[in-house]
């Protein structure tokens, strides 16, 4: 393996299992579509299910067809970071193809084993709501800025 692999599939792995373990704490801990304040007016923890795409975009449990094109969304994705890989430059190219990586997993696995993604992570300030994410969620945003970053420094 080249040294950024071991970069890209170590990070990779660790938010994968840091995302299984926290929505594994927040469904064995908060009751479902309940709302736990932690900072009054911006930060609560719900436990809730995505079946839709990021921040519930196309939302409906109902469809059958959007289970299977975000899967295949999310293997695709993990192809293209292995190809990515192979032309890493940098640590920063590297950690962000991990974050993104573990992210694609973290999520994949949900929409597997559950048909949608546990969500738990609801911040608000005053009447802007942000819809309720997670970990992986966080991973692949992350991730993708810091791709974004090294593309736009390397030009």
């Amino acid at each position: 393996m080249r040294p950024y692999y071991k970069t890209i599939y170590g990070l990779g792995l660790f938010i994968m299992l840091l995302d299984q373990a926290t929505k594994y704490w927040a469904v064995t801990t908060i009751p479902r579509y309940l709302t736990i304040t932690i900072i009054p007016g911006f930060f609560n923890l719900v436990n809730v299910r995505n079946s839709g795409a990021a921040f519930g975009f196309l939302d409906n449990p109902n469809t059958e067809w959007q289970i299977w094109l975000f899967a295949t969304a999310a293997i695709v994705a993990v192809v293209i970071i292995h190809l990515m890989g192979r032309t890493a430059s940098c640590n920063t190219f590297a950690i962000g193809l991990g974050c993104i990586l573990g992210g694609a997993l973290g999520n994949l696995i949900d929409r597997i084993r559950l048909r949608a993604v546990i969500d738990f992570l609801d911040f608000h300030i005053g009447q802007y709501h942000w819809p309720a994410f997670n970990v992986a969620d966080i991973g692949i945003c992350v991730g993708t800025g810091l791709v974004l970053l090294t593309l736009i420094r390397q030009r």
